[in-house]
């Protein structure tokens, strides 16, 4: 019995992979904050936005990922393929390659001073931190193959899990008020735009194109289809509950003058002293690191299929793409700007490439190249919902960005 379950263990081990990596990507500075501010302002009542931001990455990613290995294709690649009209096809990479690029470039600068915020925490402000962790995420991508990179990020994960969930432990949570705020949707003008930063933060576009490329560089063919679904389905989960226990920590504060996972991390030193802070401040740096790693990672690829490289992973161009947006985030973090310009453009460019991919993501796995694999009806009903909170996703990011609500 105890070596059948060892077996098993290693069997699920062995297939975890590119879902740990979108993980990765989904839990940066970006979300720390965000569900900061979410427990600090309205407690557990938005857990239920992070139940549906997961229902609806499983359901994105899982057709990414389904692409990804059938085809053997990146996205852009699958895109160019199936659409004909030239007019469209070069219009869509155009939006595909400013969104990516230009986004990434923008949000890693957020990524390099997130893992710097957690390094402050603990040891002081130090002028060569961001320096520091852009070397450290520029030696992992650099001498990293896939299997290194996927090692270094599950590592990563686990050590975000670990600091995240001891921390919620540590305030004594209300597990009624907790299943309370999972199953039961509060919405209101005070807090809508808090859910729609929850479900935006876990639900990223860039994340897609990351899935489809990195599954087509692990598996070859379509028998490994069922372990890359329970691969997406278990690290998606696992992320999310990481995202729910930062939520949990911050509702121990209760006030508005939280505003980041720094000071939050400062508010639980009196009352659960200096190692609750070093706890969570590890937390911050390892999602700081993840994401710093895997942003540039995505665009790459993206720029990779976009522009028909057919370069693996080591190659000079490919790399040369993620330094330039790994250069760029350590130049504005060391800088101590804020992108705002290029962070506002991200949030233009997103808020519309979300829904757009979403709906090209349904009519391509519902294509006949895609045999038995195709869509079934109960997945385009549940994949067209979540298409449907995309666009108000979108539609709402693009009102906040232009003030216009």
């Amino acid at each position: 019995m105890h070596c059948k379950t060892h077996h098993v263990f290693l069997k699920v081990f062995k297939n975890i992979g590119p879902g740990t990596l979108i993980a990765a990507a989904f839990i940066g500075p970006g979300t720390v904050t965000v569900c900061t501010l979410a427990g600090a302002r309205f407690g557990y009542t938005l857990l239920w936005a992070m139940v549906l931001s997961i229902i609806a990455t499983i359901i994105l990613q899982e057709m990414a990922a389904r692409l990804g290995l059938i085809t053997g294709k990146g996205l852009p690649e699958i895109l160019k393929d199936a659409i004909s009209n030239t007019v469209i096809r070069n219009g869509l990479i155009v939006l595909i390659l400013a969104a990516i690029v230009v986004g990434n470039a923008a949000y890693e600068a957020g990524n390099i001073a997130g893992g710097v915020m957690g390094l402050n925490t603990m040891y002081g402000a130090q002028w060569y931190f961001p320096l520091l962790l852009g070397a450290v995420a520029f030696t992992i991508l650099f001498y990293g193959n896939y299997k290194v990179l996927e090692k270094v990020l599950v590592m990563l994960v686990i050590i975000m899990g670990i600091s995240f969930i001891a921390t919620a432990a540590m305030i004594g949570p209300d597990f009624k008020s907790i299943f309370k705020g999972l199953f039961t949707p509060v919405v209101t003008t005070a807090n809508i735009y808090t859910i729609i930063a929850l479900v935006g933060t876990t639900v990223v576009p860039y994340n897609l194109f990351l899935h489809a490329s990195l599954v087509s560089e692990k598996w070859s063919d379509s028998s490994s289809l069922k372990a890359a679904r329970w691969d997406t389905v278990l690290s998606v989960i696992v992320g999310g509950f990481i995202s729910m226990s930062i939520i949990v920590a911050a509702t121990v504060t209760h006030t508005s003058g939280i505003a980041s996972g720094k000071d939050l991390a400062l508010a639980l030193e009196p009352l659960f002293g200096s190692f609750s802070t070093y706890v969570f401040s590890v937390g911050i740096l390892a999602a700081g690191i993840t994401s710093a790693i895997t942003a540039p990672l995505a665009a790459a690829y993206v720029v990779k299929g976009c522009l028909g490289w057919k370069d693996a992973l080591n190659s000079s161009r490919f790399r040369a793409v993620w330094m330039f947006i790994l250069a760029l985030g350590v130049l504005l973090a060391s800088l101590g700007l804020k992108p705002v310009e290029l962070i506002t453009f991200a949030q233009i460019a997103n808020g519309l490439l979300l829904p757009l991919i979403a709906i090209v993501l349904l009519w391509l796995v519902n294509r006949r190249f895609l045999g038995r694999f195709k869509n079934g009806n109960t997945q385009n009903i549940i994949a067209l919902a979540v298409i449907f909170i995309t666009i108000i996703l979108g539609v709402k990011t693009l009102l906040k960005v232009f003030e216009l609500s």
